[in-house]
């Protein structure tokens, strides 16, 4: 068994002459610059940040106020536009009833069977409709969209 065991093997030596000598100094990197130097930098930059920082907050503040002026300037005559869609719809409907009653007899026009709905308030006051109302004889496509207004993308 011991036959088995023995080959020849050959070593792993040193190179003739033997190894090179270990490095071990220090190669510190080449300084580009001073710590001074980087800190006046740093400085300098920071400073040249802030300045156009404060030029763009300023264009920024002047936008804004201009926006928020032409919207104030705008808003009255989008009120008066959302009141006018308002009342032609309103009107809209009434016309739908009329045409759609005008077969049934003693059908009036703003009343149930010609008995006011509202006795307490006066007759030339305008009653707003309730939501379903309102978009009664709109397409229900309109109606969804304003009833699910969060769903929209």
């Amino acid at each position: 068994m011991a036959e088995f065991c023995q080959v020849a093997r050959k070593q792993d030596l040193p190179p003739p002459g033997g190894y090179q000598p270990i490095r071990y100094k220090r190669n510190p990197a080449k300084t580009l610059f001073s710590g001074y130097a980087l800190f006046a930098g740093f400085t300098a930059v920071t400073i040249g940040g802030l300045y156009l920082y404060y030029i763009n907050y300023k264009k920024i503040l002047k936008h804004e106020i201009e926006l928020r002026s032409s919207k104030m300037a705008i808003y009255p005559m989008l009120l008066a536009e959302r009141d006018r869609e308002y009342l032609k719809q309103l009107r809209r409907n009434r016309d739908a009833e009329r045409e759609l009653m005008k077969d049934v007899k003693g059908w009036e026009v703003g009343t149930y069977y010609g008995e006011r709905v509202y006795k307490l308030i006066p007759p030339d006051q305008l009653v707003e409709p309730i939501f379903h109302e309102y978009y009664a004889h709109c397409d229900p496509k309109a109606w969804f969209q304003r009833a699910y207004i969060k769903l929209r993308s």
